[in-house]
C-alpha cells in the first residue's frame, strides 16, 4: 500500500507519522512545495495552482490515497483536486477538529479555543465550521501570528515566542484547544505547557492527523496494522523533484520517525 501526502511544507509530518505508526509497511510519498511556499498569502487561484502541482507530482507515483495535509489547500483547492483525480485516486482533505472539540465541550460546558493562522481565524470557512458544529459552545478564535512559519523554520526561539504570544491571547478557562493548522501538531506539548498544562491536567488538544490517517486508510481499502513489518519506504518531492526530507523536519519527533523508519527513495 502507498499513501501520498501534500502540503507547502512540513505541516504534513504529523499526518505522515500517524500513517507510519498505523501502517509501518506502507510506502509514503511526501509532496512539498518549497518553490511556492507559503501558500497562505496567495489568492484561491494561486493556492489551487500550487496544490495541483504537488498533487500531480504525488499521483505520478500511483498512491492508493492522497492526503491534502494542509487546511489552506483543503479550503481552496479540494474541489479542483477531487475533480481531476477522483475516483481513480481518493483525495482526503484536512478540516480543523471543531466538531469533536465541541462535542466534548457539550458534556462539560467547557470553553474551546481554535488556534489558527490569522487569515483562517477571520475566514468565513472557520466561522461556518463553528456555526455548523459548535452552536451553543463558547468558542474563541486565536490568531497565531508567525507560528506556522516558526515551526517551518525549526527555529526554537521563534517557536517559543510565537507559542507564548498565542497562549497570552487564549482565555484562561479554555478546556480544549483545536489545532487549526497542521503545523501546530508538531509542537503540541509545547502549546500545552505554554497554557499551563502539567501532565494530564490542563487543556486538551484536538488535532486532525489521526482522523485524517484513518480516513485515508479506509479510502485506500485498508485499515491499521501497527504490528506490520516496518518495510515502508519514503519518497520526498520538492515542487515535483525527488529530494530529501527538509533539515527542519528532523527538529520534530515526527520527522525523525519518518527518517529512521523509511528508506528514502528517489
Amino acid at each position: 500500500m502507498k499513501i501520498a501526502l501534500m502540503d507547502s511544507g512540513i505541516g504534513l509530518l504529523a499526518a505522515a507519522a500517524a500513517v507510519r505508526r498505523a501502517r509501518p509497511d506502507a510506502d509514503l510519498v511526501l509532496s512539498l512545495d518549497p518553490d511556492g511556499m507559503p501558500w497562505g498569502p496567495r489568492d484561491a487561484d494561486g493556492i489551487t495552482e500550487r496544490a495541483l502541482l504537488c498533487a500531480r507530482a504525488a499521483a505520478a507515483y500511483e498512491p492508493d490515497a492522497l492526503i491534502v495535509a494542509c487546511n489552506t489547500a483543503s479550503v481552496h483547492a479540494l474541489p479542483t483536486l477531487r475533480a481531476e483525480l477522483e475516483p481513480a485516486l481518493p483525495v482526503i482533505g484536512t478540516v480543523p477538529a471543531v466538531k469533536p472539540a465541541a462535542a466534548a465541550a457539550a458534556g462539560t460546558g467547557g470553553r474551546v479555543a481554535v488556534w489558527a493562522t490569522p487569515a483562517t481565524t477571520g475566514s468565513p470557512y472557520q466561522q461556518r465550521l463553528i456555526e455548523e458544529y459548535a452552536a451553543g459552545t463558547d468558542v474563541t478564535g486565536v490568531p497565531c501570528h508567525g507560528l506556522a512559519e516558526a515551526i517551518e523554520s525549526g527555529d526554537e526561539q521563534l517557536i517559543t515566542t510565537a507559542v507564548h504570544a498565542a497562549a497570552e491571547r487564549t482565555p484562561d478557562d479554555v478546556e480544549t484547544v483545536v489545532l487549526g493548522c497542521t503545523h501546530y501538531e508538531l509542537v503540541g506539548e509545547r502549546i500545552r505547557e505554554a497554557l499551563g498544562a502539567s501532565g494530564a491536567v490542563g487543556p486538551a488538544l484536538q488535532g486532525s492527523a489521526v482522523a485524517v490517517c484513518a480516513q485515508a486508510l479506509r479510502r485506500a481499502g485498508s485499515g491499521p496494522d501497527a504490528g506490520a513489518a516496518p518495510t515502508g519506504g519514503l519518497t520526498v518531492l520538492h515542487s515535483g523533484r525527488p529530494a530529501a526530507l527538509p533539515e527542519a523536519a528532523l527538529t520534530y519527533a515526527e520527522g525523525r520517525l519518518l527518517a529512521s523508519a523509511g528508506a528514502v527513495r528517489g
